[in-house]
């Protein structure tokens, strides 16, 4: 069947001017009883902003995501992209594709920026990217599309329908990671691959300049916790691989590439990319820490905003040597009778 859920369309929509909230709806989704006026009213709904503590926020599924979609969102969630091409040496991916027609999912979108990237690099596949936020720009290659749903829900697609499925920097987003590896293990074909590229978000240091009531610790401490309390995991990360290999995938493969924070390490291209992921966090102190410390551990964001100096101060405090592993897993669906049917 083709489609997502109860709740699908596509969109290529922007807070930003010139864009509108929906683009493109052939026929040929499976709409099931909707109608696309219906579909139209919900793109719309979506776009109904919920604006908390002086932050925007999705208004689809309200509260399952715990951080902001606005522009200065957006911008800092580009320039993570950005540090990101510069780590993997501008590569997109690491499991072995090949360039030929592929059907494509990119869970958790966020801005596309991935998603317009791996659509120009294959012009033979169809890219989707789907998020709960309908923020993506207009401006995209003719192979790629942008639906906005609950990537959580059920995925009413037809097995084996998916060649390469994509997560990205969402391990603070998404909670049932064995039911999504089940889904996607369903819905992916035959020797077809999924790969999550996932940061764990625990500051770590080797060379011990980085005390353990070191703000910049704390302050990560305090933001796991609070997403404990609303169902978040923040590191799930170092568990994907066995969960992948859990769900029935094989080949599965994991690196890790180790992210400094700020311009310590000796090595020149590692200098620039510390400067880059400390610029992306720090960018997102406030927008970080605002919903899982307000909503999970019921501080007012006058204390947030208090406690964020000297994590600021921490965060430019050359002396220590900290950094975030950044981890690589991807996963083959095994070929056989029991996996084509």
């Amino acid at each position: 069947m083709a489609g997502w859920s109860s709740h699908r369309w596509n969109c290529a929509a922007s807070s930003r001017p010139g864009n509108s909230a929906i683009r493109d709806i052939p026929p040929d989704l499976g709409y099931e009883s909707e109608s696309v006026a219906d579909s139209i009213s919900l793109a719309s709904s979506a776009r109904n902003f919920i604006y908390e503590n002086g932050r925007r926020y999705h208004s689809f599924r309200a509260g399952s995501y715990s951080f902001p979609n606005d522009d200065r969102e957006q911008d800092r969630e580009d320039l993570k992209h950005a540090m990101y091409l510069l780590l993997f040496n501008k590569i997109l991916h690491f499991a072995p594709l090949e360039d030929r027609s592929m059907e494509v999912i990119d869970l958790g979108t966020g801005t596309g920026i991935w998603a317009i990237d791996f659509a120009d690099l294959y012009p033979s596949a169809n890219v989707l990217g789907v998020d709960l936020s309908p923020i993506q720009t207009n401006w995209v290659p003719p192979n790629l599309k942008f639906m906005v749903d609950d990537v959580e829900s059920e995925w009413l697609y037809s097995r084996n329908h998916f060649d390469y499925v994509h997560t990205r920097h969402t391990v603070q987003a998404f909670r049932k990671w064995p039911i999504l590896f089940s889904r996607a293990l369903k819905h992916l074909k035959p020797g077809a691959w999924i790969e999550c590229q996932e940061v764990k978000h625990a500051p770590e240091c080797e060379d011990g300049t980085m005390a353990p009531d070191n703000p910049m610790a704390l302050y990560w401490d305090y933001v796991r916790q609070g997403l404990v309390n609303i169902g978040v995991d923040l590191l799930i990360t170092t568990k994907l691989s066995q969960m992948m290999r859990d769900a029935g995938f094989v080949n599965v493969t994991e690196r890790v590439f180790y992210t400094p924070i700020g311009p310590w390490p000796r090595n020149r291209a590692l200098r620039e990319v510390g400067l880059y992921w400390r610029a992306v966090l720090m960018e997102g102190l406030e927008a970080i820490a605002l919903g899982p410390l307000t909503r999970g551990l019921g501080w007012r964001k006058e204390e947030i905003e208090v406690f964020l100096v000297s994590v600021r101060k921490a965060y430019l405090d050359r002396s220590t040597h900290a950094f975030m592993p950044f981890h690589i897993v991807y996963g083959q669906k095994p070929y056989g009778p029991e996996m084509a049917n």
